[in-house]
């Protein structure tokens, strides 16, 4: 029986924020003790330049989410740990995957949809207008990171689900060329996975800056909890959980028992205020411990550069030879 190969990675565009602990990195943190399947966690720093990122935020970004992954416990002897850019067999078959892809795919990619749409509402003459290719073909280094080490399983949300299908025809569109090389990827969309929401009730996203840091510091952390936006029902009126974000965010980190007596005080009326300062006692008690850990880390930036360099080592190890096969069967070979 083959062994399942897991591919997790998030882009450097921001600090790590709760959202992206309970939807990616606490379920990948989980999945990284399982001995019986691989398990790839990369920080998509070559994504970040589809969107003309600053550099130095980058920079930044990159030790921000680095530190979290460690702080929080991610067993790297087991799993492979690695900054996208230290693998420089992912941009070159990036180029080779680039001589399988149809540009039509790409046209129907979302994120390049919804560009060309926001140009044509704005009234822009150009649909294409502020367009990079970088935007435009990043489904195809998304692709190259998935393809390279032969990933089986691709833990998604369900906007990232397209990306994980265009691989699979990409890849199936090869073999049917060149022969059986890539491995054809699934999206695995977890069920109970929290998609949680953002300070203003949309989904949390920096994008809308609307999230809450992962390691925001206590007296910060009370502060944001505390402008998450609730309706205007009095203490003493029933609340229906189902539409609060409070009640969302104490779920995705709560036991169910736990959840089960806030349910029941949100029944009884339980003030907003109240329940706000419930919520920041809880996260805070959950995540100091790992928050020690991770301001050491931010504090000791080349602990976590080393802890990358190690990682890339370990999955050039990989890399290297997979990338020598695709060349060859291409026909980009020695000559003598």
């Amino acid at each position: 029986m083959t062994q399942d190969v897991y591919l997790t990675g998030i882009t450097t565009t921001g600090t790590p924020h709760i959202g992206n602990y309970v939807g990616a990195i606490r379920p990948g943190i989980e999945a990284s003790r399982d001995l019986s399947t691989q398990h790839f966690y990369f920080l998509a720093d070559y994504h970040s330049l589809a969107k003309n990122e600053d550099p130095d935020k980058i920079v930044q970004s990159t030790l921000e989410i680095a530190a979290s992954w460690m702080a929080l416990g991610l067993d790297t002897e087991h799993a492979y740990f690695y900054r996208q850019s230290d693998i420089p067999e992912i941009p070159e078959l990036t180029w080779i995957l680039h001589g399988m892809t149809a540009k039509g795919l790409m046209n129907r990619a979302h994120s390049y949809k919804a560009s060309v749409q926001s140009n044509v509402e704005g009234g822009n003459k150009d649909p294409d207008k502020g367009i990079t290719m970088a935007l435009y073909s990043y489904p195809i280094l998304m692709a190259a990171d998935i393809l390279m080490f032969r990933s089986s399983k691709v833990p998604v949300g369900q906007d990232q689900r397209q990306h994980v299908e265009m691989a699979r025809d990409i890849a199936q569109r090869f073999n049917h060329h060149y022969g059986e090389t890539f491995v054809l990827p699934e999206a695995v969309i977890g069920e109970n996975t929290a998609v949680l929401k953002g300070l203003d009730g949309r989904k949390m996203s920096k994008s809308y800056n609307n999230t809450i840091p992962l390691f925001a510091a206590e007296k910060r952390l009370r502060k944001l909890i505390m402008k998450i936006k609730t309706n205007s029902l009095e203490p003493g009126e029933p609340k229906d959980p189902s539409d609060s974000t409070l009640f969302d965010i104490y779920k995705a980190f709560a036991a169910p028992a736990e959840t089960a007596e806030v349910e029941q005080a949100y029944a009884d009326g339980i003030a907003w205020g109240e329940m706000k300062q419930r919520l920041f006692e809880y996260v805070n008690d959950h995540i100091k411990p790992a928050r020690d850990t991770y301001e050491r880390l931010i504090a000791d930036p080349a602990t976590v550069e080393a802890e990358l360099q190690k990682g890339a080592e370990r999955a050039r190890e990989l890399s290297a030879p997979f990338l020598d096969r695709v060349r060859n069967a291409i026909g980009i070979r020695s000559l003598g």
